[in-house]
């Protein structure tokens, strides 16, 4: 445990002593939030107001827009916190792969440690950031919520977001180092990562909500722990503002549109409940792991 502890605190100080890399994290994090809650939220709140008004009923069209406005911005947040745990830790791992172009990932696998504590230290590293940067990111968007005159969330909903962003940030952190495994140049690492920065936000089904995708693109996003990680997050993040917007209306209303939003994930018959999300993205990260693992021991044994 020591030398974990030890290489995990190399890998974070490598990470912090790049200050731009750390800066420009941050501020990523912050146009993300901004674009996303500013202009993908107020077209997304207009057209959910325009819904309420064709179900009938009396309604309070400026209610109505206070409601859909605060709705739309808690969906935003639950899926900005999953394309950062995803975008974070696959720019921590970066480490890995310059110590890997660098040769000082070969002088670590020649030193007396195993190389199973060398892959935990670089995945603590990138979970131990990714979740400082989530939970960074959590405070800020409540914070926006606060100024608009919006409600926080409860304290028994916040320990359930920072349980979800533990365990996302574990998966994307052990997938971020399978993905290390496969890569050795810095410059191929770059553009990886620019290629899964835009391709996280739709295949979380974030950028676009999940009624806009073509069913085959959305069965394939069904099978991928983005879009599970970012139902979990919404669910608890968005079930008050739901049952304010629509108060008064037939529960299927409400249904129909955590279904359409990728809030409540169908497959086959049913909704997966939270407890097989937990299971699979567990999973997932654990496999991830073991893949990561199965690879450096390949190459160990090609370079005897």
């Amino acid at each position: 445990m020591k030398e974990i502890f030890y290489l995990t605190k190399r890998n974070i100080l490598v990470f912090l002593r790049d200050r731009a890399a750390v800066f420009f994290s941050i501020l990523s994090m912050l146009i993300i939030l901004g674009l996303m809650v500013v202009f993908l939220g107020n077209m997304n709140s207009r057209e959910l107001v325009a819904v309420l008004a064709e179900l009938g009923g009396e309604r309070n069209t400026a209610k109505d827009e206070e409601n859909a406005a605060y709705l739309i911005q808690m969906w935003t947040l639950g899926g900005i916190l999953v394309v950062n745990a995803v975008t974070v830790t696959l720019t921590v791992m970066g480490t890995m792969v310059e110590d890997e172009s660098s040769k000082k990932l070969a002088s670590f696998y020649a030193a007396p440690i195993k190389r199973e504590k060398v892959t935990l230290g670089y995945i603590a590293a990138a979970w131990i950031i990714g979740i400082f940067m989530c939970v960074l990111t959590f405070a800020a968007g409540e914070m926006y919520m606060l100024l608009c005159g919006h409600p926080l969330l409860s304290g028994v909903d916040c320990l359930k977001i920072l349980g979800m962003i533990v365990l996302n940030v574990f998966v994307y952190a052990s997938i971020a180092y399978l993905l290390a495994m496969c890569i050795r140049s810095t410059g191929a690492w770059s553009g990886m990562l620019t290629i899964v920065g835009t391709l996280v936000g739709f295949v979380g089904g974030i950028y676009l909500p999940m009624s806009m995708l073509p069913q085959g693109v959305a069965n394939v996003i069904k099978c991928l722990p983005v879009l599970h990680g970012a139902g979990m997050m919404r669910e608890v993040c968005t079930h008050a503002a739901i049952e304010q917007t629509f108060a008064g209306l037939p529960k299927i209303a409400e249904e129909i549109f955590k279904k359409q939003m990728g809030i409540s994930i169908s497959m086959g018959k049913g909704i997966v409940g939270v407890a097989y999300q937990i299971i699979f993205l567990g999973a997932c990260g654990i496999m991830a792991i073991l893949a990561g693992m199965l690879i450096s021991r390949r190459r160990k044994l090609r370079d005897r």
